[in-house]
């Protein structure tokens, strides 16, 4: 009796450290730039990042990863798309002085895209 006690605490201990691990998901998505882009103040090469982003909905602090390490930050908001998208997808503004800007960024399979503040 007290080994199956034991057994049953171990996987209900799993469970909740795997939940936790698809739950960390929810709020982060990879994408990558083909060409340079400002984000935030920061100028990003190109390549594959990952943002992450905390808050409400509405105001979030986005985080920009790079091989593990923030490279750039953010302010922005979530946007519902009207179905979810079909590929990742980074829109890019041009300003009249010519510098690229990250406007908004989709994630493959997700109903929401991130709008960058200032954007």
């Amino acid at each position: 009796m007290r080994f199956i006690n034991y057994v049953a605490s171990l996987v209900v201990f799993a469970l909740i450290f795997t939940l936790g691990a698809f739950a960390k998901d929810k709020d982060s998505g990879s994408f990558d730039l083909a060409q340079s882009a400002k984000i935030g103040s920061t100028v990003l090469q190109p390549g594959h990042y990952k943002a992450e982003w905390t808050g409400p909905n509405d105001a979030l602090q986005i985080s920009v990863l790079e091989h593990g390490k923030t490279v750039a930050t953010a302010k922005g908001n979530l946007k519902e798309l009207p179905s979810k998208a079909s590929y990742d997808a980074v829109t890019i503004r041009t300003h009249r002085n010519n510098t690229q800007q990250v406007d908004e960024i989709e994630f493959n399979n997700r109903s929401e895209a991130l709008v960058l503040a200032g954007s």
